[in-house]
């Protein structure tokens, strides 16, 4: 054997085992990695209750219902159909109706979601408030980009990579 073919065996061999390697570990990272379903699909996929998963989407308008010991109760949608969700604990800071939100939990036997978990959504121009306060504070907002308190929206004249 020549030292070309040496050096293309065992080339070939480490890409071998880094392939099969890779294999095992999304094989074994499968059953962890979690996506999000949305209300439409959750009939097409017939989950069986009791199944976790994440379900995704917006929180329909005037389905916000605040209950005792902070139950909550509100309907997700993608805008073909709802799922009733129940949530107890404290709420995200960004939660709100026709807010995106990712909650994570299962069915119940009636169709009912029970959350554990529930993620607020938001786009990739929103900023904290206490940031856009610092800002204020050291002269480099300009108070025509937002209009006042309204600090998780742009206007559709900031440019990407403009600073506030």
């Amino acid at each position: 054997m020549t030292r070309k073919q040496r050096r293309l065996t065992m080339i070939a061999g480490a890409l071998a085992v880094l392939g099969i390697a890779a294999a095992l570990v999304l094989n074994a990272m499968r059953s962890s990695i979690m996506f999000f379903t949305t209300p439409g699909k959750i009939a097409e996929q017939q989950i069986a209750p009791g199944t976790r998963f994440r379900l995704g989407g917006l929180v329909e308008q005037g389905s916000l219902v605040r209950g005792d010991q902070l139950k909550v109760r509100f309907e997700v949608t993608d805008g073909n159909a709802k799922v009733p969700v129940a949530y107890q604990g404290i709420l995200p800071d960004l939660f709100r109706e026709g807010q995106g939100v990712i909650s994570e939990g299962a069915l119940d036997t009636s169709g009912v979601f029970h959350a554990d978990t529930v993620l607020a959504k938001h786009d990739e121009t929103y900023m904290p408030k206490a940031v856009a306060d610092e800002l204020k504070k050291d002269g480099h907002w300009k108070d025509d980009y937002l209009k006042k308190g309204d600090y998780g929206k742009t206007s559709a004249a900031d440019t990407p990579g403009t600073v506030r």
